[in-house]
């Protein structure tokens, strides 16, 4: 035994800290394992009972840098400062601790508590001055240790990636191939088919909601995998997975490493966590193009992107005409700008006619919404742009028929393709279901009936599937008839009779529209009554038109003036809500016959530039609202309430419906006990005595011929009346008449 071991030390446990970085560590690597539990045997060698001896392996796959929490760490720490513990073992001292800041917090409670550490080559005592640097030493070795490892690894990663040889998690679509950095398609076709089915219908619709809504519509599914050694799922489409597949540069043949950073932080509780922050493309550690054959080429993803950026709605300080096409009957949502100030105008819809309404609120920023930079009706404006749009198009109508016939064909054989492609899955599905259950032993039947159900389930998914596919191509036939031809090239030569149909839809127009126009600026001339249109068109051609108009104004003030009268009497006093509540309970209307809100109510107020409601404090002299009052008299609000109902309480009212109003003074304080007074007795005995009903005696202190307060505490708390020496008397039997 060592002649560091004292009895002391020997009184206390012996703790056994295990700890392994990774679970594959925890894993594969057993024999360091074993060689970590042996310790026990060590601590018994150096004079420890086996029960004596702990073993804490709650850290095992745990990192011992300090990024992770350890359970296993803390409760050593604690027992140790505790003083539990009078002998700490580990293998080495890069198992207990990477960082010097969790090393050296153990080495002061071991110094303080007399705590010795073992590992495979010595015992140390923390407190001698020798063994401490020779523990503060190994400290710092397994620290640097880390960093060295840890560099060591990164710079061979970085090394590969940045010659794109790097195995990295690919999208959907693409699996690594034998050669060093080969990406190739996925060798499945319907894999391949549906994500070349997602590029092809963005191409065409040029929106990620719309593209979702088709694949909605078409009942199509599409493919996923979690990583690359799992199987293919398949499902309902998600607008993030049709974004990423998007969005995502692989796609378009390139090598991405290093979009992430990783940064340590300190949480709420102290504790050192760490977390993933996305970078920027610019700040990506390798980007390389034409790396691998892609879906799309590298310009194809970058017109996609920008549309997709488009697609958003702008900022109110943005300029950004386009974006995705939205529901509501506004033409030139999307398109039109301020003549003035070049930003992007918005929309909004007359509530009686669901008319269009342009506005640039381009001044109601700078001048905190008191004005717009313009507003007009957009009923004129689009039915202008609408004529010069269709007299344009119109050469070119019977080009448009030949195209959109191509394109009705295409639309349906995408969508057969997907799923004729899905009926070729379920019919492999359903085929390795069938190997699979001809393969196991008749004898072996758990296995069997298991195997048999699932190829049931195989058979009718694939049944489903078929009854499908032969639905869509008896509903949808295969190409259009010379009856249908006919018609779109008669709808060709009359581009307005299409234009005005009612199967259009506003979408339906608005598509076509930015087919071509790429920006609508409107200037508005007020004195004129005109709006001036600048129409740019995509290839650079302007334009110009002059359209007359009527500029939509605010609607004038013409409330009643009883109703504006009482409003100037109320709004230094009340907060919009209270007034609008005030003027419905006395029955008034707006102009048009509406009840009063508190934007109606702020409209008017800020029409008769009245100025914003100020809370008043309330203090001695000065009036308060019966919450005020209540809290100042310490009572209930329904107890002023009622003491305002029987006299004892005087408050007004500015208009019938309105707050009561109470001024506060210190006659009223008086009013209102703790305790009550000498010679003040309750209204029962009051009534009994002097044989009069309560509304009697109530009305009796409101004429100041009776004298009452309210007692706040007590079994018999409440209002408390003090008879007069001419009424004593009639503590005698005698009965008091009339008020």
């Amino acid at each position: 035994m060592s002649a560091k071991i004292g009895p002391s030390h020997l009184d206390r446990r012996a703790c056994v800290y295990l700890r392994q970085s990774t679970v594959t560590q925890v894993e594969n690597n057993r024999e360091s394992t074993a060689r970590q539990y042996k310790l026990v045997d060590r601590a018994v060698e150096l004079g420890w009972p086996r029960d004596r001896v702990e073993v804490l392996d709650k850290d095992l796959g745990r990192s011992g840098s300090g990024a992770e929490n350890r359970r296993g760490f803390d409760e050593l720490v604690a027992d140790v400062a505790l003083g539990r513990v009078g002998l700490v073992l580990a293998t080495e001292m890069s198992r207990v601790a990477r960082n010097n800041a969790e090393w050296y917090r153990l080495l002061d409670f071991c110094a303080i508590t007399d705590t010795l550490i073992a590992d495979e080559e010595g015992l140390y005592h923390p407190g001698a001055y020798n063994d401490r640097l020779l523990l503060g030493l190994k400290g710092t070795l397994s620290e640097a240790e880390l960093h060295q490892i840890r560099a060591r690894l990164m710079g061979g990663i970085r090394n590969k990636a940045q010659r794109g040889a790097l195995r990295l998690r690919l999208p959907i679509g693409f699996v690594w191939g034998t050669e060093e950095g080969e990406i190739l398609l996925d060798p499945n076709e319907a894999v391949t088919g549906a994500v070349r089915t997602v590029f092809d219908k963005f191409a065409e619709l040029g929106s990620i909601r719309q593209v979702w809504i088709w694949f909605r519509r078409e009942q199509l599914e599409l493919p996923s995998r979690r990583d690359l050694r799992a199987e293919i799922r398949w499902g309902p489409p998600t607008y993030p997975a049709l974004q990423g597949i998007l969005t995502n540069p692989v796609y378009a043949g390139a090598y991405r490493y290093g979009r992430t950073r990783q940064e340590r932080y300190i949480d709420a509780q102290g504790r050192v966590r760490r977390r993933s922050r996305n970078l920027p493309p610019s700040e990506w550690k390798v980007f390389i193009r034409n790396h691998h054959p892609g879906f799309i080429d590298w310009e194809t993803y970058e017109l996609n992107k920008a549309r997709i950026e488009k697609n958003a709605r702008p900022r109110p300080d943005q300029h950004r005409p386009g974006g995705a096409v939205r529901e509501g009957g506004a033409l030139l949502q999307g398109l039109a700008t301020c003549g003035r100030c070049g930003r992007n105008l918005r929309v909004y819809y007359h509530s009686r006619h669901s008319t269009p309404v342009y506005y640039c609120p381009g001044n109601a920023m700078q001048n905190s919404g008191s004005q717009y930079c313009m507003r007009i009706g957009g009923t004129r404006i689009d039915r202008a742009v609408a004529d010069t749009f269709l007299e344009t198009i119109e050469p070119a109508g019977m080009e448009a028929v030949i195209e959109a016939e191509e394109t009705l064909e295409a639309d349906r054989d995408a969508a057969m393709a997907q799923w004729r492609l899905q009926v070729e899955r379920a019919q492999y599905e359903a085929r390795k279901a069938e190997r699979r259950y001809r393969s196991v032993e008749p004898e072996n039947r758990l296995v069997a009936r298991q195997l048999e159900l699932e190829w049931e389930q195989r058979l009718a998914e694939l049944a489903r599937a078929k009854r499908e596919l032969e639905e869509r191509d008896r509903r949808v036939p295969r190409k259009l008839t010379s009856r249908q031809r006919e018609q779109l090239r008669a709808l060709g030569r009359d581009l307005r009779r299409v234009w005005h149909a009612e199967t259009t839809t506003d979408r339906d127009r608005k598509e076509l529209l930015q087919t071509l126009i790429e920006e609508v600026g409107i200037a508005v001339d007020r004195e004129a009554d005109q709006a001036h249109l600048l129409l740019r068109w995509r290839g650079g051609t302007i334009t110009e038109m002059d359209v007359t108009t009527r500029t939509a104004k605010a609607p004038s003030l013409q409330t009643d003036e009883d109703t504006i009268a009482l409003l100037r009497r109320l709004a230094p006093h009340y907060a919009d809500a209270v007034i609008a509540g005030i003027l419905n309970k006395q029955g008034r209307r707006t102009l048009r016959g509406e009840r009063f809100t508190v934007m109606k109510v702020g409209k008017l107020r800020r029409g008769l530039k009245l100025g914003p409601w100020e809370r008043p404090t309330a203090s001695e002299g000065e009036v308060a609202t019966v919450a005020e009052a209540a809290k100042i008299l310490g009572v209930a609000k329904s107890t002023l309430h009622r003491c305002l109902n029987d006299g004892i309480v005087i408050g007004e009212q500015m208009t019938p419906g309105a707050p009561w109003r109470i001024r506060i003074t210190e006659e009223l304080r008086a009013r209102f006990r703790e305790e009550a007074p000498t010679g003040y007795v309750p209204i029962q005995d009051v009534m009994r005595i002097l044989g009069v009903s309560r509304q009697t005696v109530l009305q009796r202190v409101k004429r100041g011929r009776l004298e009452a307060v309210h007692v706040r505490r007590g079994r018999r708390k409440g209002l408390r009346i003090k008879l007069l020496e001419d009424q004593m008397p009639l503590f005698e039997g005698s009965s008091g008449t009339g008020v």
